[in-house]
């Protein structure tokens, strides 16, 4: 039984459809990527799975349960977390402060006390600033800052929403890096949206390329690196 299944999901806005219909599932420890280009759906995809956004047809499973219509704060209990688009920090709160939000519905201090220090461990940088305001950080600090956030719920599901848009390389090859290792070590189950898409393909073991809410290609991530079609629409070549 896979971890998540999305059954012909169909998510509209008014009379647009967003997402027209689509299937897709993630492995219970798989990384899985959506690609494809501003407006094709990625972004509605992950919020209708986190209840954000309400769906228009189709179900949401979660480890067999239908979730379609429950709630996000059920959702966020069930084991799903999303560090969204744009990272939203409390710009005016402190590092830790904002990580300590994630953890809203997590009871058990001791657990808190240890995916802090997990989160300090992943990101270094996040440990050295954990007193600073989070709007003094640098964008890069900040999509730290907001995946470690997205962490203190101790998902078993964990979506990124465009996690390198706006980053220095150098960063981005670091966060990639972290993305690798909550995989690893904790098997943890990760969606990635992102338009680079090479990054993500290399990340992923499975991909999907949507466009105009559709899924038009679907692979292991290393084999749609080579596909003529995902590389002279995604990649340059």
């Amino acid at each position: 039984m896979p971890m998540l299944d999305i059954q012909n999901l169909t998510v509209s806005y008014g009379p647009l459809e967003a997402v027209r219909s689509i299937s897709f599932n993630v492995e219970a420890g798989h990384i899985v990527a959506l690609i494809g280009s501003n407006g094709a759906g990625k972004s509605t995809t992950l919020r209708s799975i986190i209840g954000l956004t309400p769906v228009a047809g189709g179900q949401i499973l979660l480890e067999g349960k239908d979730i379609t219509r429950v709630g996000a704060a059920t959702r966020v209990q069930a084991g799903i977390a999303l560090s969204p688009e744009g990272r939203r920090l409390f710009g005016r709160m402190s590092v830790q402060e904002n990580l300590l939000t994630g953890a809203h519905g997590v009871r058990s201090r001791s657990i808190i006390n240890r995916t802090l220090d997990e989160i300090y461990a992943l990101f270094p940088r996040v440990l050295e600033r954990r007193r600073q305001l989070a709007g003094s950080l640098s964008g890069g600090e900040q999509q730290m800052v907001a995946i470690g956030r997205a962490l203190m719920a101790n998902p078993r599901l964990l979506m990124l929403d465009e996690p390198s848009l706006g980053i220095a390389p150098k960063i981005v090859a670091e966060i990639a890096a972290a993305i690798e290792r909550i995989n690893r070590d904790k098997k943890m189950s990760i969606i990635l949206v992102e338009q680079n898409a090479r990054l993500a393909l290399r990340l992923s073991h499975y991909a999907f390329a949507l466009e105009h809410g559709e899924i038009i290609r679907s692979g292991p991530g290393h084999e749609l690196l080579s596909d003529p079609i995902i590389q002279k629409s995604y990649l340059g070549v």
